[in-house]
């Protein structure tokens, strides 16, 4: 959203017809059959999902472009604030759910089937199973069946503290950015979202080391039982998140390199901002969850 206001702004701004939501479905059907291609071993499947992904993009691109020029424009009424404000609340309630849903498996695997699968039944099947989560007890790893290679786990120090450290921080400096856009100092503004900016492309950096870390030192790897694929799950689902929000943060700065928003409207700086302050408590329910339990 941005700060322009006209006296012949609509009531309700209703958009006329558009191609851009045939033409993102367009690029998307070539991502899932591309995807779906690639994973069966069909070799023009990565090539369908990079041309899919790349359209997707495009389309993508030109139509926030649009939705840019029709806020600048003086099209976008209070009405219209209002409701990007609850389509992006409900969005938000969306990834609740998707990550609610991950943290749930975390809990269901500890809790619930490593247990089962270590009562008395099954000890006939897998005499030497030790129903212990792995970060709990140190090398209880290994696979009765001999399918998942040992491997140890991360612990919360360094890597995941030091990004525990860089998210908070990039709370704090978006929201001194915030108060200095509600008090109409943009340049202020402008420089503490490049400090944010900086904070997250450093944390993907962290964390894409840690990875590394994890496969070549640790053997942990996404087929390392149920314990790796809930970890590269949660880590990697919510790296992509921190991604998506830097690109983000970096559109919302470019804006205001270019005069958008003021300090009475700015919704566009506000959703950002709501979406990075949700990656940030996502993180710390993970931080301590996957990293210290």
């Amino acid at each position: 959203m941005s700060a322009t206001t006209h006296g012949n702004t609509p009531y309700y701004y209703v958009p006329g017809l558009s191609r851009h939501p045939a033409m993102a479905a367009f690029g998307l059907f070539f991502v899932i059959l591309g995807a779906g291609q690639w994973i069966n071993g069909v070799e023009w499947g990565k090539w369908s999902l990079a041309f899919g992904l790349a359209w997707w993009l495009v389309v993508l691109y030109q139509w926030f472009r649009d939705a840019v020029a029709e806020s600048e424009g003086g099209l976008y009424s209070r009405k219209i604030d209002i409701s990007y404000r609850w389509a992006m609340s409900w969005f938000i309630f969306s990834e609740v759910m998707f990550f609610g849903a991950f943290f749930t498996a975390l809990w269901w695997a500890r809790a619930h089937s490593v247990p089962a699968l270590g009562n008395p039944e099954n000890s006939l099947i897998w005499p030497n199973f030790q129903a212990i989560w792995p970060s709990v007890q140190a090398g209880a790893t290994a696979s009765p069946a001999g399918i998942v290679e040992p491997f140890q786990t991360v612990g919360p120090f360094w890597l995941p503290t030091i990004n525990t450290a860089l998210l908070l921080t990039s709370g704090l400096t978006l929201t001194i950015a915030h108060h200095a856009l509600q008090n109409g100092n943009r340049a202020k503004t402008i420089a503490f979202m490049w400090i944010t900016v900086l904070l997250g492309a450093t944390f993907l950096l962290v964390q894409g080391y840690e990875y590394y870390h994890a496969y070549t030192d640790l053997n942990l790897k996404l087929s390392s039982g149920i314990f790796g694929s809930t970890f590269f799950m949660l880590t990697g689902f919510h790296g992509f998140h921190v991604f998506v929000g830097t690109l983000m943060l970096i559109v919302i700065t470019l804006r205001l390199h270019k005069g958008h928003f003021t300090k009475d409207r700015h919704f566009g700086f506000e959703a950002a901002a709501w979406y990075w302050h949700f990656v940030d408590v996502v993180w710390l329910f993970l931080y301590v969850l996957v990293y210290w339990m």
